[in-house]
């Protein structure tokens, strides 16, 4: 299995903070777990209302993995939580464009 270089992980947790403003910091959060060859980005939530509790909801947004022959690919989370492939996306050896296509977002699977 192919391991995630820790300069990886550190840039893609620096896009998912960048990703919003200290404003909002207290009602969402963008981060990202590493899992095997893969490093999934999530979504948070801050509970909307006292009665539902002090847990943060979580949506899955993305998720880029590390191939064997060090090349990374994209993947979007369908409605029952299945990842799917983005076809016609990125498949890079730097993680750059996929964060970029995320960014982009052109078919609206990741931000909805």
């Amino acid at each position: 299995m192919t391991r995630i270089p820790e300069l990886v992980m550190k840039q893609v947790e620096r896009w998912c903070t960048n990703r919003v403003p200290d404003r909002l910091r207290e009602e969402l959060r963008v981060t990202c777990k590493r899992r095997g060859n893969s490093i999934t980005i999530v979504e948070q939530r801050a509970p909307a209302t006292a009665e539902l509790g002090e847990d943060w909801s979580e949506q899955k947004v993305a998720q880029l993995r590390l191939a064997e022959d060090g090349n990374w690919s994209l993947h979007w989370a369908d409605r029952n939580g299945r990842w799917r492939n983005l076809s016609g996306g990125p498949r890079d050896e730097t993680i750059a464009p996929l964060l970029d296509e995320i960014d982009r977002n052109p078919d609206g699977v990741f931000w909805g």
